[in-house]
């Protein structure tokens, strides 16, 4: 493809395969018409949506067995769409969300590379007001925590639009703001648990935490 290089990969998730189409490496930028520049994404932080990383993975794991039924989902940071795509073949009710101008391009793609009906895409900066987008039951995300701001911008977002009773799955990777993010979502009435990263039984990344954030009625 025109300015950047890319790839096709196999993953296993859940016993399945799944191919996708990412970045060849980090060390990629392409933003001829100023996109990236426009959604506030950096020349360094601009290939990071398109590769596989540790955090995804895990989550995606979770979601392959994740009670589902009647919940209306959201990913948030969905990047190359994996955890979407799992949750797609098992006919969840699910949205992706990225603030990354290829992000919708790359899914699409990936949803046909795996035979899957689109996946429902929103453009979703977590600093704006997006009324349109509605609430959720639950929401998901992997290695979303990764810059100093991200925290409350996060916590700003799921008080717009996860419903009273939301459950929030973040798959952490160990950047330095989980405690931080923590303590916001407790304000908002969230009880939090936490456990390492697994694969079929196995950590497969020491820092990493799924942290799993749950919030009922009164």
């Amino acid at each position: 493809m025109g300015g950047y290089n890319v790839e096709i990969v196999t993953v296993r998730v859940g016993g399945e395969d799944y191919r996708l189409r990412k970045l060849s490496d980090r060390q990629q930028f392409f933003d001829p018409d100023g996109a990236a520049e426009r959604a506030g994404i950096s020349s360094a932080t601009w290939p990071l949506f398109g590769m596989i990383w540790p955090a995804g993975l895990a989550l995606a794991e979770e979601m392959a067995e994740f009670p589902i039924a009647g919940q209306r989902i959201l990913e948030v940071g969905c990047g190359l769409g994996l955890v979407s795509l799992v949750l797609q073949r098992r006919h969840a009710d699910i949205t992706a969300s990225d603030n990354h101008p290829l992000a919708e391009e790359f899914l699409r793609h990936n949803a046909e590379l795996n035979q899957l009906p689109p996946i429902r895409y929103r453009d979703a900066p977590w600093a704006a007001a997006n009324p349109e987008l509605g609430q959720f039951d639950l929401i998901v995300g992997s290695d979303v925590l990764y810059e100093r701001d991200h925290p409350a911008l996060l916590a700003g977002f799921l008080q717009r639009h996860a419903t009273p009773t939301a459950r929030i799955l973040i798959a952490d990777a160990g950047r330095g703001y989980r405690g931080q993010f923590g303590k916001l979502l407790a304000a908002q009435g969230y009880t939090k648990s936490e456990r390492p990263f697994l694969a079929d039984g196995q950590k497969i990344e020491s820092k990493g935490r799924l942290l799993d954030f749950t919030r009922g009625p009164a």
